[in-house]
């Protein structure tokens, strides 16, 4: 016989796939709009098909995901897949306007990425029995950190040694590494919590994790060209330490690490020294290096409060289905679409967050804060570089961005987050549980 507790949980999850579903229709009902509009705005006497396979598929599959929260994951949060799809959605919207092409083959990384988090959600039952894999997780991630530099696989483009090709498929295995290195980093800092946390004691192996991460974050930028993901590994490694030993120090310690290396990585590494004086001052380098800052605020400028319409204007900024693609949402969607842009990103973050508070363990909490922190400082970087309040990091933007590497490694982080929320809101109301109350 169920007891009051288990139906009042089951119900709850049953409110919770409700409203989730809701979500997602709304959301594809949106990026079926934004189509729409995109289309007219092309060929404003053309005549829109009544079936379009690439938008059916972009609409549909995160039906399928649903539907695996449903049955796998029914007590999980409402709100991640929708954002996630609406994103996508808008994304895939705005990539198929600038290039119909690019449109295609993100429309079918979303059919892959979303079947990757249905295999992550079946497969990954309980987050927690990935803490027994954590030093084979993280020489799984570091191999794949350094496998562009493997002659014959590595494949260098735009002066970044960052992707690895298979015949006519190319990939960027720092996506997936990052994910790897995020459990590695949650699972070791549960288990030293006591001698890291520590003032006395222990001496300088403290330190040991941040500086290997700090000596990791150097080789890639050095060797692999790529100072977007070093940043991003190294910062959260520092935040997370914070966060998971409560120990201030380490943000003293990282922040001057950090300062050392900026200075040393300008004066040496060309790549850093280029994109802090471009930066700097972006009309200098007007021709070259600076044309994709200054094209990215003209975009801003021309779009204004409300943006000239979907498929009414053709950005002119460089890349702009991937590093630029918030400038193109700037130019087409103006200030109302990129402000509505990055509040869905911040209810994904504050989502993350909120799921780490309410965890059942502590190795669940801090992976979801981990993973929580590097989808918002992704976010950020790539956000703060277009409108030049930090430089450029080259980084993709999560979900929205063409990139099959970046898309299928955030489907996963996601369905990560998911089954964290799904395990802790299973058990309990998620306002009795004592990580809240402590």
């Amino acid at each position: 016989m169920k007891t009051t507790e288990q139906v009042r949980i089951r119900t709850r999850g049953y409110e919770r796939r409700r409203r989730e579903l809701e979500l997602v229709i709304i959301s594809d009902v949106i990026t079926v709009f934004a189509w729409v509009l995109g289309f007219f705005g092309l060929h404003p006497n053309g005549h829109i098909a009544l079936f379009n396979p690439w938008l059916a598929i972009v609409v549909v599959a995160p039906i399928g995901a649903h539907i695996t929260n449903r049955y796998v994951a029914a007590n999980a949060d409402a709100i991640l897949l929708p954002l996630a799809a609406l994103l996508n959605g808008l994304g895939f919207v705005m990539i198929g306007v600038l290039d119909p092409q690019q449109g295609q083959l993100q429309a079918l990384w979303t059919l892959v990425s979303i079947a990757a988090y249905v295999a992550t959600m079946i497969l990954v039952r309980n987050p927690d029995s990935l803490d027994k894999y954590r030093y084979l997780l993280a020489i799984v991630g570091i191999g794949l950190l350094f496998s562009p530099l493997v002659p014959g696989v590595g494949e260098n483009i735009g002066g970044e040694r960052l992707w690895v090709h298979f015949g006519t498929l190319s990939f960027q295995p720092v996506e997936i590494a990052k994910l790897l290195l995020a459990i590695f980093l949650a699972s070791l800092i549960v288990e030293k919590k006591d001698l890291l946390a520590r003032l006395r004691g222990g001496g300088f192996r403290r330190f040991g994790p941040i500086a290997l991460t700090f000596g990791i974050a150097l080789a890639i930028m050095a060797v692999e060209k790529d100072v977007g993901f070093a940043l991003l590994i190294f910062i959260t490694f520092v935040i997370v330490m914070w966060i998971g030993t409560g120990n201030r120090i380490y943000l003293l310690f990282g922040a001057v690490t950090f300062v050392l290396g900026l200075l040393v990585g300008g004066a040496v590494l060309p790549q850093v020294h280029q994109r802090i004086t471009v930066w700097l001052d972006p009309w200098k380098y007007a021709a070259t290096t600076g044309y994709q800052l200054i094209q990215a605020q003209y975009a801003f400028g021309i779009g204004g409060l409300s943006g000239t319409g979907l498929g009414l204007s053709h950005p002119t900024v460089p890349v702009a289905t991937s590093d630029f693609i918030f400038a193109a949402f700037g130019q087409e969607l103006g200030l109302l679409g990129t402000s509505a842009i990055i509040i869905s990103f911040l209810l994904l973050t504050g989502a993350g967050i909120r799921i780490a508070l309410r965890a059942h363990s502590e190795f669940s909490s801090l992976l979801a804060m981990t993973m929580t922190i590097i989808l918002a400082l992704q976010t950020f970087f790539i956000l703060a570089g277009v409108i030049r309040v930090l430089p450029l990091t080259g980084m993709t933007l999560p979900f929205l961005a063409y990139g099959g590497s970046s898309l299928l490694a955030n489907y996963i982080l996601l369905a990560i987050l998911v089954r964290i929320s799904h395990r802790s809101n299973q058990h309990a109301d998620p306002r009795e549980s004592p990580l809240v109350e402590s």
